[in-house]
């Protein structure tokens, strides 16, 4: 088991805040993949701000290594079942079961939502490194 003193735990928790705080900021509390808003009775985004490349392997801790996801799309990210193409179009894989199923939650155009606040050549630069 890893051994981690109390001021490197609570470095994570507020980099952990801060990231998803301005990951969502950017792409206005919307999922990207999806393209849902939904905010909880308590005023909070129900969208989670995830890491296109893994911090743990020398992925960066920052905004333009980072997209709003719902929990379902952010499941089918990490699970490979949904990516990115370099051009930022959502992909489907052909392994993912019910691949019509996954594409109807994609949203209407087909591309990656919001990037308009993270430009293109960020997130590029950031994924699959």
């Amino acid at each position: 088991m890893p051994n981690f003193s109390c001021a490197q735990l609570t470095s994570r928790a507020v980099r952990d805040r801060n990231f998803r705080k301005t990951v969502l900021t950017a792409y206005g509390q919307r999922c990207s993949i999806t393209g849902l808003r939904l905010i909880n009775g308590g005023g909070r985004a129900e969208v989670e701000a995830v890491h296109i490349r893994p911090v743990e392997p020398n992925g960066p801790d920052i905004v333009s290594n980072g997209i709003a996801l719902s929990g379902t799309a952010h499941w089918m990210f990490d699970r490979g079942l949904v990516g990115l193409s370099d051009d930022l179009d959502i992909l489907v894989s052909r392994q993912a079961n019910g691949q019509d199923a996954v594409r109807s939650m994609i949203n209407s155009t087909g591309r990656l939502l919001g990037t308009s606040r993270v430009t293109e050549f960020q997130i590029k630069s950031a994924q699959f490194e």
